[in-house]
């Protein structure tokens, strides 16, 4: 009688072993997991859109405070400015303290 090789002896206890541990409890059903990696897509996709929008958002934002800053710095608004660069007129000053 020919002797089992000690490969296959332990092949054979790993698929007891296996066996008498049963299923993994993790283990979720397929469906279940196409279902979480769908999701997790739908996720990073919304997310993308998200960022699109505030990217978006800022370039307009900053075309509109360069348009803003212009429209400040033009001569009509230079006399309000004295040499220094300090507003000849303070409009949150008090006006009782004038007098």
């Amino acid at each position: 009688m020919t002797r089992p090789s000690s490969s296959s002896f332990g092949l054979i206890l790993l698929l007891i072993g296996y066996a008498a541990a049963g299923p993994e409890p993790d283990l979720q059903p397929r469906a279940v997991r196409l279902s979480a990696c769908q999701e997790h897509t739908n996720l990073h996709n919304r997310l993308d859109v998200v960022e699109k929008k505030v990217e978006d958002t800022v370039e307009k934002l900053e075309a509109e405070l360069a348009a803003l800053l212009e429209a400040v710095e033009a001569p009509k608004w230079r006399p309000l400015l004295d040499n220094t660069g300090q507003t000849a007129v303070d409009i949150l000053e008090d006006p009782v303290q004038k007098i």
